[in-house]
């Protein structure tokens, strides 16, 4: 599976003297490719977020298209689109993104509960194991630390084992052994063939990346 970005843009509106019109992403195409990992590196205020946002179906294009497996993702309606995303793709916010009323196991299994589906509880102790939290299991996000709380959200971002996994700055609040535990597992989602993008400022990703990419004027351009 590939997803596809076909001539996006993306405008902002802003009150002020002169223009009020800014490009936060000029005209683009763009393809993440499955069993790649993809590194976008900038520097904030680039437009790396919001080319993330457009791709992963979170923030409609000012123009252009976002085509996965041939669907116009954005001609969907709010119900479809919502259910595309839930099935098909991923997402690691940047910061902390828990919910603090729910255990470590409910916060994983989340994407499921969404549309009333049987969880795969199975798959997600292997992701628990994996990323070492499986001890957490029981735990409530309040007492979990920075690093413990970015693996609950990477392992949610994964249970569904989505085609494509959009990590958006997913290291940057970790130490260093966080950081490679993060960026080897989004190499190992890579290497089973789902199709990975990060976002990020850390120069170590480079070490993992397929293909690498700067934004540079609104625009991703091959590093």
């Amino acid at each position: 599976m590939s997803l596809t970005a076909e001539n996006i843009t993306k405008d902002y509106i802003r009150a002020g003297k002169g223009t009020n019109r800014f490009t936060a992403v000029k005209e683009t195409d763009f393809t993440l490719e499955e069993g790649c990992l993809s590194v976008l590196m900038g520097r904030s205020g680039s437009g790396k977020t919001t080319l993330l946002n457009m791709l992963s179906g979170l923030l409609c294009p000012t123009s252009g298209r976002v085509l996965s497996d041939g669907d116009d993702i954005y001609s969907l309606d709010d119900k479809k689109l919502s259910k595309l995303r839930n099935e098909r793709f991923g997402v690691i916010p940047q910061g902390q993104s828990a919910v603090h009323s729910l255990t470590v196991m409910e916060n994983i299994l989340l994407p499921f509960a969404l549309y009333r589906e049987k969880p795969d509880e199975e798959y997600a102790k292997q992701l628990m194991e994996r990323l070492d939290i499986a001890q957490l299991s029981q735990v409530k996000p309040s007492e979990l630390s920075g690093g413990e709380i970015r693996r609950m959200a990477i392992a949610r971002a994964a249970v569904r084992k989505p085609r494509v996994l959009f990590a958006d700055e997913p290291t940057g609040d970790l130490d260093d052994e966080n950081t490679r535990e993060v960026f080897d597992f989004l190499k190992e989602q890579a290497k089973n063939g789902t199709a990975v993008l990060i976002v990020t400022h850390e120069n170590d990703a480079k070490a993992y990346a397929d293909k690498l990419y700067r934004m540079n004027g609104g625009v991703p351009e091959k590093a």
